[in-house]
């Protein structure tokens, strides 16, 4: 049987170290927000107008790279090497 008396004594104990992972949590979200979206940290986006350069291969050209394009692979390909997979020995095992 419970008392009352005894009841009324029992006090939780232990909500410092929540309290505290509450308090570093808020404000590592809040730190986190603050250096990813802060005024010093907005995109500077330039006019197409001032590229030197439209593509890829225009920028390679212009350093003095050579552009070769990737050769065609071929409409079949060979079987890969090793062994075949093995088939399992019920492969319908709803019947």
């Amino acid at each position: 049987m419970t008392n009352a008396h005894t009841v009324s004594e029992r006090k939780r104990h232990g909500g410092t170290p929540l309290v505290v992972a509450a308090v570093v949590a808020t404000f590592s979200v809040l730190g986190m927000l603050i250096v990813d979206h802060g005024p010093w940290n907005k995109p500077r986006l330039q006019p197409a107008a001032s590229a030197n350069y439209s593509t890829t291969g225009e920028a390679a050209r212009a350093v003095g790279a050579t552009v070769t394009p990737t050769e065609p692979k071929a409409p079949l390909e060979p079987d890969p090497a090793g062994p075949k997979p093995v088939h399992p020995a019920n492969p319908n095992p709803a019947q």
